[in-house]
């Protein structure tokens, strides 16, 4: 398997250099590469050490990039399955619409087995499919240009969301608030700003100096390699901290509200985020902390009726035992549980923000209108 990569930080004084002059939307989470011929992704596993970027032209490459985190975030990820089916379209070697469409849909299905919970993938390669459909008596290269387009619109549509959503969650907020995050729903996670940190980062252009504490987000650390990276990078006064710590901040008066991203919502509000953000809705309802869910209209499931529907994707044990360790820190052959979700009862969230608005309970009527 054969990346081309395109390292930019080589060593400690450079990269310290790199972080103090720039702001974190100098980063392209995914792209395309400037002849269309490949899905450029920043390798958000090489973070915050590297940044590193990968030039994908096969749906191999595009699935296992999904699959193994190096595009993660619910939007982005559908923005990388968008970019990366149009590449692979151009490479369907059919002279007729049957054919090409019969190697589209094999492409888009396998795609698609990547990351199950998230609604995004899907939800962007169903409209990629659509494009297909909907001009059938178009020939091949046209067909190709339509699908480039629609990638692109994709992209664009996420970016001009995201900065809604940041607008309609800072409406809610007050300078100088101390705010929880869970994994990571930022500028990294999207096409620009984040879900969850787009109200931060537009607080940060206004001076509402947040205060933000980023839990690390056991097993793959999201929180620690990628929040903390990107609003150290940006300027926000940022303390992370470890899962198990978030009541003690709550307890001593730290944090007026939780901000969280989403990977589905099902209709009646339910949740499905990083494994770890229902233990955290808990603790804010403990403690009497608004919590705010905030995510693309895209990631609502109106096929699903609540957090049972929700298929959770398990990973691989040696995420929980292995990863980031020098040496194997638990007992050889222990039984490990690792789901990479798990779903917020609805009864637990103050409100869900999406580009449209906030919508509050009941989430039944709210999310349907």
């Amino acid at each position: 398997m054969l990346y081309r990569i395109f390292p930019i930080f080589v060593g400690k004084s450079e990269y310290k250099e790199r972080m103090s002059k720039s702001n974190i939307t100098d980063l392209k989470t995914v792209r395309l590469s400037e002849d269309a011929d490949s899905v450029v992704l920043l390798d958000q596993t090489q973070l915050p050490e590297k940044e590193v970027y990968l030039s994908l032209s096969n749906a191999e490459d595009i699935w296992e990039a999904i699959y193994k985190l190096k595009v993660r975030g619910a939007p982005a990820i559908g923005v990388a399955a968008a970019y990366g089916i149009y590449v692979c379209s151009k490479q369907i070697g059919a002279a007729g619409f049957d054919d090409f469409y019969q190697e589209f849909k094999r492409i888009k299905d396998y795609l698609a087995s990547s990351r199950p919970t998230a609604v995004n993938l899907v939800a962007a390669l169903n409209r990629m499919e659509k494009v297909v459909l909907d001009n059938r008596q178009e020939d091949i290269p046209a067909l190709v240009r339509l699908l480039h387009d629609e990638s692109v619109a994709i992209r664009e549509e996420d970016a001009a969301a995201c900065r809604r959503i940041g607008e309609n969650c800072l409406a809610l907020l007050k300078p100088g608030m101390g705010l929880l995050t869970h994994c990571n729903a930022g500028h990294l996670a999207v096409s620009e700003y984040g879900t969850a940190l787009a109200p931060v980062y537009l607080g940060q252009e206004r001076g509402y100096n947040f205060r933000v504490f980023a839990d690390e987000t056991r097993p793959l650390l999201q929180g620690a390699r990628l929040t903390a990276y990107e609003l150290q990078r940006s300027g926000v006064d940022v303390t992370l901290i470890c899962d198990n710590m978030a009541s003690s901040v709550m307890q001593k008066g730290w944090v007026q509200a939780v901000i969280v991203g989403c990977d589905r919502v099902a209709m009646n509000g339910d949740v499905a985020n990083k494994i770890g953000t229902s233990g955290v809705a808990i603790l804010a309802r403990h403690y009497g902390i608004p919590f705010y869910v905030l995510g693309p209209t895209s990631t609502i499931d109106k096929q699903c009726p609540d957090g049972k529907s929700i298929v959770i994707e398990e990973r691989a044990p040696e995420e929980v035992s292995e990863m980031w360790y020098a040496h194997r820190m638990a007992p050889r052959d222990v039984k490990i549980f690792n789901p990479a979700f798990d779903v917020t009862p609805h009864e637990l969230i103050t409100a869900i923000i999406t580009e449209k608005g906030v919508a509050y309970p009941p989430f039944t009527d709210s999310l349907s209108d």
